[in-house]
């Protein structure tokens, strides 16, 4: 895409995003700010570095040093600004959130971008959107909310990913229709949220 600088942005924003859900998570558990800030950086990168090495690059946080400053930025904010962080557990979520939706749609692109196959970009974006979160949830001893059937997580980022894919067949994919399927992609992650949508239960009928 000519937009390269504007994508760029869009993928730092996402890292700022699930790097702000780590550090928020790390500071409700009691973690040290050194802690917040493994855990941020864990979060923001590990869907970008699981992306580029299954496409075969090397991994852009490992590449360009700006991919440092929004875990470095997210642990400071945390630390200054959020001193009662118990009340702001909406605010994990809405950060999560932003996260999925932006790595989802940057992550499907550059998969179409080295020309993996429709099926294939789409596993992809959803492996970036989900892949930082499941790693913060499993670090923190949280259930992963892609496992959490009261989180309906997953299937937003399938959706955007799907949609995507389809806006580049048709000749559609630039900078503002990738932009408009993220806002949509959070949209549904935090709607879903404010009203409890939940996913099926594996077995049908089956009560907790």
């Amino acid at each position: 895409m000519a937009d390269i600088d504007v994508i760029l942005i869009l993928d730092l924003l996402g890292v700022f995003f699930f790097a702000m859900s780590g550090c928020l998570l790390a500071a409700r558990k009691g973690f040290d700010i050194v802690g917040s800030l493994l855990l941020g950086s864990l979060v923001g990168l590990g869907g970008g570095v699981m992306r580029d090495l299954i496409i075969g690059i090397a991994p852009a946080a490992f590449s360009n040093p700006l991919y440092i400053i929004p875990p470095v930025l997210a642990a400071l904010l945390v630390y200054f600004l959020f001193s009662h962080v118990e009340r702001f557990g909406g605010l994990l979520v809405v950060f999560d959130a932003g996260g999925l939706a932006v790595f989802c749609a940057i992550g499907t692109q550059k998969a179409l971008e080295f020309d993996l196959n429709p099926v294939s970009s789409i596993l992809l974006g959803v492996t970036t959107a989900v892949g930082g979160g499941l790693l913060r949830d499993v670090t923190a001893n949280e259930i992963p909310r892609i496992f959490d059937p009261r989180n309906v997580y997953a299937i937003p980022a399938f959706a955007g990913a799907a949609l995507i894919v389809l806006l580049n067949s048709i000749g559609w994919s630039n900078v503002f229709t990738i932009t408009a399927v993220a806002a949509a992609v959070f949209a549904f992650r935090v709607l879903a949220w404010r009203f409890s949508w939940k996913v099926p239960l594996a077995v049908r009928g089956w009560r907790r």
